[in-house]
């Protein structure tokens, strides 16, 4: 028996706290709205959404909203002996870029992007998109242009917004704060699946350009913003006719439907270029044995990476190992394919040029090496 009740209170849990003072008053009631958590706000955005995803509909798939779960007939969609591959991702601390700017509706395109292009790296389709969307306390206009944007990111990737998740979870996320994940499942026949192993030395390395900063290094970027003192509503330093904020929050390239017309031309490996840049990521599709030569001097990094560079005081390394620095996805191909495969992508609105080429790894060098920056790009 509690011989002082006020003692034994002040070592509760602060959440017991609250409710033992709550039901010393049995004149106030509960309520999950009260509690920070508002049904007819989630009801009023599926409804709001139901025709974004509607709109991304396609064989296989209807896209309806509404249901425990959403089916997807592998055979409605024309595969024979497919593999399924999975992936999923989220937008990082872009996501606190778009807050500062008050700007939503290019983040779900960003949450679409880095999951089907990491599909397409094995040749995959991606067939559906889910997202999960986390959030103190729902603010229907915003979640909106999310999924606006996702529903966007999808018609571009040809798959169907099939389903998802909103939460509401006061006290877990400040008052304002969200966060996103997404899902995406593609699917490629058995006999088509890219893993890298028909990589040869003598192969080249094409680079596709980025859109800019794409969703990774985002860290970095405010820390620079911060350390310049630059406003995201003002003219962007290197983009005069945009602000700051509309600038850096650009969203990631989807590279899908290209890809998937040149595949077939003769494509050997794909490797998308996210966190890690060239240099971490060219490897994950390389055989053993093999390495990559990337010549600078083939491209120059767009004005967002020349600023940040210049603001941050950041080393052409640490560039190279946190940015794309221009290049969002590389496709290597032999060199008998790379007209035909060059020709494909460009044609599906590419920007293309032959940035390397595979040569036999030596002992004790990197797997990918970036030459001649420093006269190239000044870096």
């Amino acid at each position: 028996m509690v011989s002082n009740p006020a003692a034994a209170r002040a070592r509760t849990p602060g959440f017991l706290r609250y409710y033992h003072s709550m039901s010393d008053h049995p004149s106030h009631p509960y309520s999950y709205r009260g509690a920070g958590v508002d049904i007819d706000a989630g009801n009023a955005l599926v409804e709001r959404i139901k025709p974004l995803a509607a709109a991304t509909a396609r064989a296989g798939c209807d896209a309806s909203l509404g249901g425990f779960g959403a089916i997807f007939d592998l055979a409605a969609a024309g595969y024979r002996d497919p593999l399924l591959i999975a992936a999923t991702d989220g937008v990082g601390t872009k996501l606190l870029l778009a807050k500062a700017a008050d700007r939503f509706d290019t983040v779900g395109i960003d949450l679409v992007a880095m999951c089907v292009n990491d599909l397409i790296v094995q040749g995959a389709e991606p067939l559906f998109f889910l997202d999960y969307f986390a959030t103190a306390a729902l603010d229907v206009d915003a979640a909106a242009a999310v999924v606006q944007g996702i529903a966007d990111g999808c018609r571009d990737a040809g798959c169907a917004l099939i389903g998802g998740e909103t939460a509401e979870l006061p006290g877990l996320y400040a008052p304002g704060d969200f966060d996103l994940a997404g899902f995406a499942v593609g699917a490629v026949e058995r006999d088509a699946l890219l893993t890298g192993s028909s990589v040869a030395e003598g192969d080249v390395i094409l680079g596709l350009a980025s859109a800019g900063l794409h969703s990774n290094g985002f860290s970095l970027v405010r820390t620079v913003i911060n350390g310049t003192g630059h406003d995201l509503a003002a003219p962007a330093p290197f983009a005069a006719q945009t602000s700051l904020g509309e600038a850096l929050l650009a969203p990631t390239r989807i590279y899908v439907q290209s890809l998937l017309a040149a595949i077939p031309a003769g494509i050997n490996a794909l490797a998308h270029i996210t966190g890690g840049g060239l240099v971490e990521n060219i490897p994950r599709v390389l055989p053993d044995g093999l390495a990559a030569d990337i010549d600078a001097s083939s491209w120059r990094p767009g004005a967002v990476f020349e600023w940040l560079r210049e603001g941050g005081r950041i080393a052409a390394d640490e560039m190279l190992r946190t940015f794309n620095c221009g290049i969002g996805m590389a496709v290597v191909v032999a060199l008998e394919n790379e007209a035909t495969v060059t020709e494909t992508l460009s044609n599906g609105g590419e920007s293309v040029r032959r940035i390397g080429t595979i040569v036999a790894a030596d002992d004790g060098r990197e797997r990918v090496r970036v030459s001649d920056t420093e006269s190239a790009w000044g870096w």
